[in-house]
């Protein structure tokens, strides 16, 4: 969908002279976030980066981190648990998910797949001749 001239200097009008967020100029507009978004990039304005919050998880990584080092097998619901003695009060959905991030990953192995033409390979029951 193409936006016309007029919207497109309201919605940088909105945002450049009334100090508008995106979220606001698209309700206020009838419009998708999206084309707002496309609008003011096109007029060379930096997107808007939402600023990092800590994490009520952020004490314990250190804890985590080592605990997985020592024991690498040990499941994400006993680190919870492990983390929850020493203070933890989050969520254990979001525990795991970020569990998840920090575990080492083995290395990837390559493997050779067979690939054979129709008619190459056959299954035979040798018992029956």
């Amino acid at each position: 969908m193409t936006i016309d001239k007029t919207l497109e200097t309201q919605i940088l009008r909105y945002h450049l002279v009334e100090h508008w967020g995106v979220h606001t100029i698209a309700v206020q507009l009838g419009i998708h976030h999206s084309a707002v978004d496309r609008v003011l990039s096109q007029a060379g304005m930096p997107k808007a980066q939402r600023a990092l919050m800590p994490s009520i998880l952020d004490p314990y990584i250190p804890f985590v981190l080592q605990t997985l080092e020592k024991y690498p097998k040990l499941t994400a619901a006993r680190l919870y648990g492990m983390a929850c003695e020493r203070g933890y009060t989050g969520g254990a959905s979001h525990f795991r998910a970020k569990v998840a991030e920090l575990r080492s990953r083995p290395a990837a192995e390559a493997y050779l797949r067979l690939r054979t033409l129709p008619g190459e390979e056959a299954q035979m029951d040798w018992g029956s001749f």
